[in-house]
C-alpha cells in the first residue's frame, strides 16, 4: 500500500517546521535554529511560489517545493528543495511516494521539469531519484553534490534540458 501524501495547509505550520528540523538536525546541523525555521515556514506556506507535501500515517516526511518560471523553457520549473523521511519510517516506499507526489504537483502546475541536489555519497537517495526517471547533471564543484533533472512534459522544446 502507498504511503499518504498531502499538501501541507497553513495550519500545519508546526508540523512542517518540527520535520525540517528533525532534517536539519539528522543533516548534523545546529543552524538555523527553530524558531528561524518556523518563522520561514510561516513567511512561504502560504505563497504560490511554494508547496509542503506530507507523507505517512503520522506526517513522518516532508518534501519541500519551490517554482519559479524558467525563461528557456517558457514555463515552470520545479526545485525539489528539501525531502526528509524519519528513520523509524524508512523502507515503507514514504520517499518514492513523496517524490512521486511532487512530480504529480509539478506536471500538474505545468512545469517543465522537477529539479534536485543530492549529496554524491547518498546511493540511496540517488538511487529512488533515478528509479523515479532523474537523471544527473553537474553538481556545485567542490560540495560533493550531485545535480538532478526530470523532464516533465515529453513536448520540450528543442535544446531544452
Amino acid at each position: 500500500m502507498t504511503p499518504p501524501v498531502r499538501v501541507a495547509a497553513p495550519e500545519d505550520v508546526e508540523i512542517v517546521a518540527r520535520l525540517l528540523v528533525d532534517w536539519r538536525d539528522h543533516m548534523g546541523r545546529d543552524w538555523p535554529p527553530p524558531e528561524a525555521i518556523r518563522a520561514g515556514v510561516e513567511r512561504l506556506i502560504g505563497r504560490e511560489d511554494t508547496e509542503y507535501l506530507l507523507g505517512g500515517e503520522g506526517d513522518d516526511g516532508i518534501v519541500q517545493l519551490r517554482y519559479r518560471y524558467g525563461i528557456w523553457l517558457d514555463a515552470d520549473d520545479c526545485l525539489l528543495e528539501d525531502l526528509f523521511v524519519r528513520p523509524h519510517a524508512h523502507g515503507a516506499g514514504l520517499g518514492k511516494a513523496l517524490v512521486s507526489a511532487a512530480i504529480e504537483r509539478a506536471r500538474a502546475r505545468g512545469c517543465r521539469r522537477l529539479e534536485l541536489d543530492v549529496d554524491e555519497d547518498n546511493a540511496v537517495a540517488r538511487g529512488l531519484y533515478e528509479s523515479l526517471g532523474f537523471r544527473s547533471g553537474t553538481g556545485e564543484p567542490g560540495r560533493g553534490g550531485v545535480f538532478m533533472r526530470h523532464r516533465i512534459q515529453a513536448n520540450m522544446p528543442p535544446g531544452a534540458s
